[in-house]
């Protein structure tokens, strides 16, 4: 996977935070982003995984380890390689590439394009200060997933302000806006993991 400038289940975070092994520096969400990426593929080796989260092979061991653990991925027979188990499948919300990588990248030029627009927008709410957007459509596969992508919001400073429920509220509402109609992005609230691993940078 070429490096290039994935909504996590909370429940697989929380389980994977309460196993015996810890991520001290790889957020469950992360790991989760590349199951999901990786799906299309048969098999894959740590060096796969070290590639995508831009981390070591000894991380990637341990990370290999506790997904083990946590039954989301098996051995692929002797061969030293490692499967997408289908409970690991489930909780990194991994679907059957259905999409043309061409079709994701016209969704990405086009959201890139409407994020400009509200950055330059003096009368807006909201400007987007992060947005990053990973998944298979970065490999040369012919049909992907959506792409995921990470926004981080700022509320202008002459916006007024609100009780942080409608806020939450209001930037979910936002953010879905911002997506469109289409099906071939997943919005989701930017986190820092998601600039560190192999992604697009869209501002």
């Amino acid at each position: 996977m070429a490096k290039e400038q994935k909504s996590a289940n909370t429940d697989a975070a929380g389980a994977a935070a309460e196993s015996p092994k810890s991520f001290p520096s790889i957020p469950a969400a992360e790991l989760l982003s590349f199951l999901k990426e990786i799906h299309a593929a048969q098999t894959w080796t740590e060096k796969d995984l070290a590639k995508a989260l831009s981390i070591s092979v000894a991380q990637a061991n341990d990370a290999i380890a506790v997904l083990q653990l946590q039954g989301y991925i098996e051995p692929a027979g002797r061969t030293g390689k490692w499967r997408v188990s289908e409970q690991g499948n489930l909780v990194s919300g991994a679907k059957s590439p259905r999409f043309t990588r061409e079709s994701v990248e016209e969704a990405l030029s086009a959201l890139r394009d409407r994020i400009k627009a509200v950055n330059h927008d003096p009368g807006g709410a909201y400007t987007v200060t992060e947005a990053v957007a990973f998944g298979d459509f970065l490999d040369d596969r012919a049909r992907v997933q959506a792409a995921d992508v990470g926004i981080r919001l700022q509320q202008r400073a002459d916006a007024p302000s609100t009780a942080s429920a409608r806020e939450h509220a209001a930037e979910f509402a936002f953010l879905k806006q911002l997506r469109g109609k289409t099906a071939l992005i997943h919005i989701q609230p930017y986190q820092d993991w998601m600039k560190a691993r192999t992604h697009r940078d869209l501002l």
